[in-house]
């Protein structure tokens, strides 16, 4: 049975790959991301390495239970490039991951076909030199207690074995700790005795 609250992403940015068909090359690379604004700065500075390159397609998945996700042609006929590449993602049943696919163009037109299997096999072989990992969905929460329940509410964080995001101890003391998302209703009810 597959736990409910992890998923499958990648670790760090894969290494370049280059996909040779007909003379037309394609690099691919793939990277974890967290939102929508990581996007842009890996494209633009793709566009500046590869300033020759005709196209740069590419398909991005985000979120848990709310996905979002875009397929990109960037000027290749529809559904050639971006959908080949997000279906990738799909395959390897990846989020919070972008592939791009860099196209210098060769000289010889590959047909919709050969585009579609280029980008495939481009955006799979970056994927599989990348290491790909599982993460827990991590549920955020705010514990407020008195500085006299101090010691008792760092025991439960140690035993629990809970992050720590950010804390505040004064006369009234906060602390934001995330937990898997399946342990969080044990955690709230752990803590509600200090509240």
């Amino acid at each position: 049975m597959k736990s409910t609250d992890t998923f499958r992403t990648l670790s760090t940015a894969s290494e370049e790959i280059l996909f040779k068909e007909k003379n037309s090359k394609f690099y691919g690379y793939a990277y974890p991301i967290t939102s929508e604004g990581d996007i842009k700065p890996i494209i633009d500075s793709l566009q500046k390495k590869h300033h020759n390159a005709v196209h740069f397609c590419y398909a991005y998945q985000l979120g848990t239970s709310k996905v979002t996700y875009r397929a990109n042609d960037d000027g290749e006929p529809s559904n050639s490039a971006g959908m080949p590449i997000y279906g990738q993602i799909q395959s390897f049943d990846l989020t919070n991951v972008l592939i791009v696919v860099v196209r210098f163009f060769g000289g010889i037109k590959l047909g919709v076909g050969g585009l579609i299997s280029a980008y495939k096999t481009a955006a799979q072989m970056a994927l599989e030199n990348a290491e790909i990992i599982l993460k827990t969905i991590d549920v955020h929460f705010l514990v407020s207690f008195d500085y006299k329940n101090i010691n008792k509410v760092m025991r439960v964080v140690k035993e629990k074995n809970l992050t720590i995001i950010s804390q505040q101890m004064d006369e009234k003391c906060e602390i934001e700790i995330a937990t898997r998302q399946k342990s969080n209703e044990s955690i709230s009810y752990t803590f509600i005795q200090f509240i």
